[in-house]
């Protein structure tokens, strides 16, 4: 009987950490293909990162930008075609070309280094930060950035193992308690007690 509880025990911890561990994500370490802050059109591809200096100076950002205040937009043509093309940033408050201010604005020019980097005020709410690569035929890649805004995803993503692994456990006592064996083990203490 403790054996059978030490093993399904041991089966629920096993699942529950396993379904928490695959929740964690970090940014750095994943394949480009995975990666959320790289763009691709055709075999060109293209990667931002965003930084807070003030807020964490090691930390860097795709679309999530965790406070409102000024933001480090760090573009890297991966593709060394987009090199010996000009190309042109803009950043927009909303979330559709067009519709909201623009922020920041850099003319089309060429980046033979492949890095492009500007600053820009962000305040809370969604931006869109649009990419246009004069070739033939024209590339426009796009970001949607939400700053200091919740990401109900996440906090999904980030609560579903320990509430598995909860309810697991809360269906495992309920079965243990309703079981005959317990309530046979359970007399036999008391019995043993008197």
């Amino acid at each position: 009987m403790v054996r059978q509880i030490a093993q399904t025990g041991t089966a629920v911890f096993t699942l529950v950490m396993a379904l928490y561990a695959g929740t964690a994500g970090a940014h750095g370490k994943v394949a480009m293909e995975e990666d959320n802050c790289m763009r691709r059109i055709g075999e060109n591809m293209i990667h931002l990162s965003t930084y807070q200096p003030q807020v964490n100076e090691e930390g860097h950002y795709c679309t999530e930008i965790p406070k409102a205040g000024n933001a480090i937009l760090v573009i890297d043509l991966v593709d060394p075609a987009l090199r010996e093309m000009p190309i042109g940033v803009k950043v927009m408050k909303g979330s559709k070309a067009g519709e909201g201010d623009t922020i920041t604005s850099l003319h089309p020019a060429m980046y033979q280094d492949g890095v492009i980097s500007t600053q820009s005020p962000l305040e809370q709410g969604k931006y869109l930060v649009l990419i246009t690569a004069e070739g033939v035929p024209p590339l426009n890649y796009e970001y949607h950035l939400r700053v200091e805004m919740i990401n109900y995803a996440e906090v999904f993503r980030a609560t579903i193992g320990p509430a598995v692994g909860l309810l697991l456990t809360t269906i495992l006592g309920y079965k243990l308690i309703r079981s005959r064996r317990f309530r046979d083990w359970l007399a036999t203490r008391r019995a043993n007690k008197n």
